[in-house]
């Protein structure tokens, strides 16, 4: 979720004027705040800073706010990679958690790939699928989560392991390529394997032959 921060000047009884700021804010708070302290008369030069440091005044900020929920927001996603060897074809599965508007939506997807070597290879290409199926959403300039049972590829990307095998330094190139133009902000949770079983299911589906893709309206 994007935050945001208020600055202001405060003006006192004798009029003297004070530089005041707040926390970070969620983007209904800062409105709600914003607008409680201009009703209040006391305050000039009142702006909204977002963590980029780009800043708006209250009527453009709640223009932004309008454009934000229709977009794709609070992303969560869950991959995993399957691999047969005898034919060196991998099954790639997503699950993809969003909100848009008030509503919260799921995406589940898969897809198979030919040409790869190893099992490893296959997390790395389940990492990259599901980031396409995110730009196909149209998620840019958010934080996303993360999850799968490859603790390898999630330490790499985070940057605490080193990666040494040049197919999957290749790999962990694009993936880092589509984040920086997507402008994601990502976190990385390892997760135990039976905690991901839906993009595991998915990931044998494809290797069996069964094509996946539904958005689902969760209640």
């Amino acid at each position: 979720m994007m935050k945001f921060k208020i600055e202001w000047k405060h003006k006192l009884k004798n009029n003297e004027k004070v530089q005041c700021s707040s926390e970070w804010l969620s983007g209904e708070t800062a409105i709600l705040m914003g607008e409680e302290l201009e009703m209040s008369g006391k305050v000039s030069d009142l702006y909204f800073y977002d963590e980029k440091g780009t800043s708006w005044i209250l009527k453009e900020m709640k223009k932004l706010l309008t454009e934000i929920e229709d977009d794709p927001h609070e992303v969560t996603v869950y991959f995993d990679g399957g691999f047969q060897k005898e034919t060196n074809q991998a099954g790639l599965g997503a699950v993809i958690f969003f909100k848009q508007g008030k509503k919260k939506y799921r995406i589940r997807a898969n897809e198979l790939f030919d040409e790869m070597e190893t099992n490893n290879e296959a997390e790395y290409a389940a990492f990259y699928y599901a980031l396409n199926l995110l730009e196909d959403l149209g998620v840019q300039h958010l934080p996303c989560e993360f999850k799968g049972d490859s603790q390898g590829l999630l330490k790499q990307l985070e940057g605490e392991w080193p990666c040494y095998e040049e197919v999957l330094n290749r790999w962990l190139d694009r993936i880092e390529e589509k984040m920086k133009a997507l402008d994601l902000k990502p976190t990385f949770t390892v997760i135990p394997r039976k905690d991901n079983k839906e993009a595991d299911k998915l990931a044998t589906q494809a290797l069996a032959g069964k094509e996946i893709f539904s958005k689902m309206l969760i209640l």
